[in-house]
């Protein structure tokens, strides 16, 4: 794969594939058969591209936390959001802030979240005044993500907040404030259990990676020895009881004839394994008679054998959950 995409480069770029040369600007190296290589304790690349600008950097890097870092220097009032949030939200949030049509509602709900169908807005589920500013200041307005300026987002977060009935309406909001309004749902968000989260981050005398031992990893039904391309058409393949159930199964399954559990209705299926699946592949295979319909041997297809039987409830078990 690697010196496929090698050769394409060589061919489409004059140059492009120049003898191996040490980058001094950053410390890495580049070679001609555009394997990646380690100088130092760093990674290398494939030799083309530029180092990121301060600029380039300062615009992506717009990421705001809770506790107020990371906001830009700048101040917007209620009065001010109110004007720019009708003329930029409420097209698809409604004027106070209701949801229109599928659009997200983004105040009301309080008290909601034991309920059936929790409406999750700003006032009654979000964190952090923080997570609002962020998502509007990269993500909004829908047609113009990044449109707006530092000024406007603090204007139409304090606006947001006001329809929410969490500040007053002579509020100005500012990177010195901002964070020091808390949302009501903040105290029930949990921290993360994992370790990997709750680590402290080692950035000086760390740990040779050498020595850390993984004690355990997710087990995947490709081998992980293979190649990529050999590993992701091992993922790829079709069950082997899908062939099965499309020309012979389907015929009942997939509306329920006589009684059939529908493919993917779970709650047919986890009671039917109430006996265990070996007891289910028993019934499918020599047939059976209870009050939720009649299963008759094999479907009906006696010619199949029990090993296609077998693939093919398994298939519509592992299919229905």
């Amino acid at each position: 794969m690697f010196k496929f995409l090698s050769a394409i480069l060589c061919l489409g770029l004059v140059g492009a594939c120049a003898p191996a040369a040490q980058d001094k600007t950053v410390g890495l190296e580049s070679t001609p058969d555009s394997k990646l290589t380690y100088v130092g304790n760093r990674v290398g690349h494939f030799g083309f591209g530029q180092d990121a600008t301060q600029v380039q950097i300062a615009a992506w890097d717009i990421d705001v936390r809770p506790d107020g870092q990371g906001l830009p220097v700048g101040r917007g009032s209620v009065e001010d959001g109110e004007f720019l949030y009708e003329q930029q939200c409420a097209e698809c949030h409604g004027s106070f802030g209701e949801g229109v049509g599928r659009y997200p509602a983004l105040a009301g709900g309080e008290g909601s979240l034991s309920d059936a169908r929790p409406s999750k807005t700003v006032g009654s589920y979000w964190p952090y005044t923080s997570t609002l500013f962020d998502y509007i200041y990269r993500a909004m307005p829908f047609t113009q993500p990044v449109s707006l300026s530092a000024d406007e987002t603090y204007a139409l977060t304090a606006y947001v907040l006001y329809l929410n009935d969490l500040v007053d309406d002579d509020l100005v909001l500012d990177q010195d404030n901002l964070a020091s309004i808390r949302l009501p749902n903040e105290v029930n968000f949990a921290p993360d259990p994992r370790p990997d989260v709750a680590n402290t981050r080692c950035m000086q005398n760390c740990r040779d990676p050498s020595l850390i031992r993984i004690v355990s990893e997710v087990v995947s039904d490709a081998p992980t020895t293979l190649p990529v391309t050999e590993r992701v058409a091992v993922q790829s393949q079709p069950h082997p009881g899908a062939a099965t159930y499309d020309q012979f199964c389907s015929i009942c399954h997939n509306v329920g004839v006589g009684g059939a559990p529908q493919l993917d209705d779970a709650v047919a299926w986890d009671q039917r394994l109430s006996n265990g699946v070996d007891m289910l592949v028993s019934n499918a295979i020599n047939g059976m008679t209870s009050v939720n319909g009649v299963m008759p041997p094999k479907g009906g297809f006696i010619h199949l054998s029990d090993e296609q039987v077998k693939s093919a409830v398994l298939y519509m078990v592992e299919g229905s959950f």
